[in-house]
């Protein structure tokens, strides 16, 4: 058993570094917001349709990913999307504005299905036992890379290089992930079965998979969306300095850092779900008061709040979900872009309600996501 562990020691520590990188790309994407708005003149709108077209592009080819990785080509796959996640970043780097980043994002979305959801698979497919613990696992690695990108933003910029250089090095890294992604996989089991889009889309049948799909996009209201827009908030609606923006962005995945660690000890004592619904009642009080507080100081507090009230609102249900696939793990890929479609219109609503009414009214929809949390997590 010792050995066994130890062999799967350097493969774990290889996924989590995958999931590292692409947490550290979308955390300094998000704290870049005000500095990408300033330099290539964007608008809400157009920012909105930047945090959503590119869900569509991942809609046309991830449930292909997926179908692949429960075959004997997932190997293949996530080195393609290590290889388009690199080309993605090189494109963001040199953009020129609007339409090219636009490009590049809808390039980046399904590269990162292949190559950072697959290597997620692989690691629930090591332990089907520990998913929840591993998946807790997988969002910590992810919490310290969106922890740390609003802070390389910063160390860039201040030596010059700006968020453009920091997504260079980010493309370099890709390629050397990989690299060790195509010798970690190698020692990974492949699936026997052949490649079905129908083996996949039959598994929305079960009630179990069609309530975590629906609850993991919900939880990501109070996650992602709000992630993408948190910067931008506190410099236009609170009044704050770009820099105290990004600092938000740095505030809000730190407290999910120290949340996740939490959870991982609370897992060992309570039960997942009971931990869902507690949580979602506290961030249903939290966020709230966060948009209604005054002063930059006070919200800050309360973001931190949220942050560590939301921590397990991702690991938790995914886990959930590869337990509601039956080793059909692929399949989490295929049916994920598939709700994408629908979820995929949030950021752009938010973005086109911002641009008529103020971020400040826009942010009250995410208030949603708790409480379709709190109707629809299982009691048992």
């Amino acid at each position: 058993m010792t050995r066994a562990l130890h062999g799967l020691r350097a493969p774990v520590i290889a996924l989590l570094a995958i999931e590292l990188l692409d947490e550290l790309v979308f955390g300094a994407r998000e704290a870049a917001w005000p500095a990408l708005r300033a330099e290539l003149d964007l608008s809400y709108a157009q920012i909105g349709l930047l945090l959503s077209a590119p869900t569509y592009s991942s809609a046309v080819l991830e449930p292909v990913f997926g179908v692949l990785g429960d075959s004997r080509w997932r190997r293949t796959v996530v080195v393609c999307g290590g290889i388009g996640t690199a080309a993605a970043l090189v494109l963001v780097a040199a953009a020129p504005g609007f339409v090219v980043l636009l490009v590049a994002f809808a390039l980046l979305f399904p590269s990162t299905g292949a190559f950072v959801s697959l290597s997620q698979a692989t690691l629930m497919d090591l332990e089907p036992e520990r998913r929840e613990l591993n998946m807790t696992r997988w969002s910590i690695a992810g919490g310290i890379g969106a922890f740390a990108g609003p802070v390389l933003l910063v160390l860039f910029t201040a030596v010059g290089s700006g968020w453009r250089g920091l997504f260079a090095t980010f493309a370099v890294l890709a390629l050397a992930l990989t690299v060790l992604a195509a010798a970690t996989h190698s020692r990974v089991r492949a699936h026997a079965g052949r490649p079905s889009l129908r083996a996949a889309l039959e598994a929305l049948r079960r009630p179990l998979v069609a309530r975590w799909l629906v609850l993991l996009e919900f939880a990501d209201l109070l996650l992602d969306v709000l992630l993408g827009y948190v910067a931008l908030y506190l410099v236009d609606e609170a009044g704050a300095s770009a820099q105290v923006g990004g600092l938000g962005v740095a505030v809000w995945t730190g407290a999910g850092l120290v949340g996740g660690l939490g959870v991982i000890v609370l897992l060992r004592r309570v039960d997942g779900l009971r931990y869902l619904r507690a949580s979602a009642l506290a961030a249903l009080i939290l966020f709230p008061a966060f948009l209604l507080v005054p002063g930059v100081p006070a919200k800050l507090v309360l973001l931190a709040a949220v942050g560590l009230a939301t921590a397990g609102w991702y690991s938790i249900p995914k886990a959930r979900l590869y337990d509601s696939l039956s080793g059909q793990s692929g399949a989490a890929l295929t049916l994920g872009s598939i709700a994408g479609l629908i979820a995929g219109t949030f950021p752009l609503a938010i973005g086109l309600v911002a641009q008529r009414y103020g971020i400040d009214v826009a942010l009250w929809v995410l208030v949603a996501g708790p409480v379709v949390l709190l109707l629809g997590v299982p009691r048992r």
